[in-house]
């Protein structure tokens, strides 16, 4: 019988008998958890329109600085581009905002627009620098995230096991955050194994990448950019490498880089080791 337990992302875990991984790789010797559905978030705490979300992370600026709107690309001095989107808002079409950490300037209004073009999750994303303010979340449909050890090393790996991730997602229907809201999405390649070394540093990949799934930021709803199929399940900008004892693909072993490079990708996502250290 399968016994539950908390993780340490609050969510519930099962515990489960190993599964076996496609040759020829062996059988996972032991399982690390189970982290069932990936769940809408909850939107960012006292946030109640799209407005109070950009006047949290943005600052008015007086006088504007002689250049472009990165997202309108009229000059600053000027109206937005978006002046249609103040509608019921209180921003002006020539109010200019900057960003309070990275200092970035663009209309309001724009930012507003860009704003209401995502997941209205109350946090932003500096378009430039792509600072992330808040805590952002994604559009992955629910699934479940399987982990288990396997002894076998990786290529390039020689000192450590390896951490097997196995992501299943089902067919389902378009919320309104997805491109076609109401229409049906298929999955194509599920479940999907993916792999890292069991390293120190390939456990912090693993903890990171257990953030990124609770965030709904590892898969999105999109069109298959090897098939060209519309309203499937695809990635979403963090790589896996899904080939255990081979780099036929350019997906598997070795890769001195990977972790690393993934490392960069997570924070791109605004998932960085400061999320391992929130209660």
């Amino acid at each position: 019988m399968a016994s539950m337990l908390m993780s340490a992302a609050g969510l519930r875990v099962r515990l489960t008998s190993a599964a076996q991984t496609q040759p020829p790789a062996p059988r996972a010797a032991k399982t690390h958890g189970t982290f069932r559905k990936a769940k809408k978030q909850p939107r960012t705490a006292s946030v109640q329109t799209a407005e109070e979300a950009v006047r949290r992370y943005m600052e008015d600026v007086e006088q504007p600085p002689e250049e472009d709107c990165i997202i309108c690309m009229e000059r600053l001095s000027a109206a937005s581009g978006y002046d249609g989107a103040s509608d019921g808002q209180s921003l002006s079409p020539g109010a200019v905002g900057k960003f309070t950490r990275c200092g970035h300037c663009l209309h309001l209004l724009c930012m507003l627009a860009m704003y209401n073009t995502g997941t209205k999750d109350g946090s932003l994303q500096c378009p430039s620098c792509k600072t992330i303010y808040g805590e952002k979340t994604g559009t992955q449909p629910k699934g479940k995230m399987e982990i288990y050890r396997i002894p076998q090393s990786l290529p390039g790996h020689s000192d450590c096991g390896t951490i097997q991730i196995i992501y299943s997602i089902p067919p389902g229907i378009q919320g309104p955050e997805h491109p076609n809201p109401g229409q049906p999405y298929s999955c194509r390649g599920f479940p999907r194994l993916c792999f890292l070394p069991d390293s120190d540093k390939g456990r912090k990949v693993l903890e990171l990448l257990k953030v990124a799934w609770t965030r709904r930021l590892i898969f999105t709803v999109g069109t298959s950019s090897t098939t060209g199929e519309p309203d499937t399940v695809v990635w979403n900008e963090i790589h896996h490498k899904t080939e255990m004892m081979s780099n036929v693909s350019g997906h598997g072993y070795p890769d001195p880089n990977y972790l690393d490079n993934v490392l960069s990708e997570l924070s791109a996502q605004g998932v960085t080791e400061a999320c391992l250290e929130q209660p």
